[in-house]
């Protein structure tokens, strides 16, 4: 009884022989590895030599590369052989190239990926018929082409358009699923495409769509937070203008509150804390702007402040030091500011802070104060505490002058 042998490409490079993961080819033969996955990714095409010398001898020169070649190819069908027989004759030598044969019940994820694209992009097909191909092809796709493997730079270009192929399909499954009201499957299906691309604004925002859908407005909420801690921590950006107006979307879906004055007053106090209100940017931006419209309609005042931490003398600063040090100085925000302060990240290093009923000479003193103590708790950061302090309603601003060297 011949042996079932499966070869995945998506995500890592693995052979299965009855099911079972074969680690002698990887672990005896790199440059083997890399053949095999050149081959297959041509799909039965002949692979010159020269394009085969070229990829996998990028950095070796060789006095005799055709002969390196042909020994490389030698050991490698002798190895796979071992794996499973018959298996080293998929390596198919033809005139001044190579191609792979897959052998009769061979399958390669890759070749059936490819086969549900082809299928899906034609008509006449009925839903029932396409929710099976969208699972099959989901299944299938574990990861981008080669993802997890090394020196596989050829790959990348062919990796980028299958992914962007695989992201209309997902999409295209989520709107035929949103057709049936297929609220929870829609949930599934965004859960596992954002293990494929978890950077994916629109497919956060499909997820949290079905979770409020759903009635799970927290978990809407979770994902939204989760998604502003990716775009912080690993992009060094803010989260888009549309996740940021999906916001309110979340926040007005969590509302189950009776429309009485007693009901509102006991949610409100339920949230009620005593330090300053940290909170998303959109919703800063929302009380800023309802603020301005305060001062213009009252003529009172409000001051608004940043503060940004930045290496002394331009040092780099990776990712997982800065937001070790950002979530810190959100903390000493918190704490040490009045009740009614507003607090947000606003960009990387930077918070944005709200203080009402100060002047200049407060703001100033209680931006030194959080200064003191931001030195005092990290006194090895080796970092400038920088900030900016001004009316809302005004131009004007007063500048932190952090010319010494601080002892950090």
């Amino acid at each position: 009884m011949a042996d079932i042998v499966r070869i995945q490409m998506m995500g890592t490079f693995a052979i299965y022989i009855n099911e079972r993961k074969i680690d002698l080819l990887v672990n005896k033969s790199r440059k083997g590895a890399s053949l095999i996955q050149l081959l297959i990714s041509h799909r039965g095409k002949s692979v010159p030599n020269s394009r085969l010398l070229s990829t996998l001898w990028t950095e070796e020169k060789s006095s005799n590369p055709e002969n390196a070649l042909k020994t490389l190819v030698s050991r490698l069908r002798t190895l796979l052989n071992q794996i499973s027989p018959d298996l080293g004759s998929c390596v198919v030598a033809d005139r001044g190239a190579y191609h792979w044969a897959c052998l009769p019940g061979m399958t390669v994820d890759l070749y059936e990926i490819d086969h549900i694209l082809d299928i899906l992009g034609q008509e006449g097909m009925d839903a029932q018929e396409k929710t099976k191909l969208y699972e099959g092809l989901m299944n299938l796709y574990s990861g981008d082409l080669l993802q997890s493997c090394d020196h596989n730079e050829w790959a990348v270009a062919e990796a980028a358009a299958l992914h962007e192929k695989y992201m209309k399909a997902v999409f295209d499954y989520i709107e035929l699923l949103k057709e049936s009201c297929l609220h929870r499957e829609i949930i599934s299906a965004c859960r596992r495409a954002l293990e494929v691309d978890n950077f994916h604004d629109t497919l956060h925002i499909e997820l949290m769509k079905a979770l409020i859908h759903m009635n799970r407005p927290g978990e809407a909420l979770q994902q939204y937070k989760h998604v502003v801690e990716l775009d912080y921590r690993y992009l060094g950006v803010q989260p888009s203008a549309e996740l940021q107006e999906f916001y309110k979307q979340i926040v007005t879906a969590g509302k189950t509150l009776d429309f009485n004055l007693k009901a509102i007053r006991n949610e409100l106090r339920e949230n009620d804390k005593k330090d300053a209100y940290v909170c998303e940017y959109a919703v800063f931006k929302e009380i800023y702007n309802l603020q301005m419209r305060n001062l213009e309609r009252m003529g009172t005042t409000m001051f608004l402040a940043i503060i940004m931490v930045r290496p002394y003398d331009d040092q780099v600063m990776d990712n997982i030091r800065r937001n070790s040090i950002m979530n810190g100085l959100r903390d000493i925000l918190a704490q040490n500011l009045r009740k009614g302060d507003i607090i947000t990240r606003f960009a990387p290093a930077m918070f944005a802070l709200l203080l009402p009923t100060v002047n200049y000479a407060t703001g100033h003193m209680v931006l030194e104060r959080i200064k003191r103590v931001f030195y005092r708790q990290y006194p090895n950061s080796n970092v400038v505490f920088d900030y900016r302090v001004g009316p809302l309603d005004g131009e004007e601003e007063e500048v932190a002058d952090e010319k010494e060297n601080p002892e950090i």
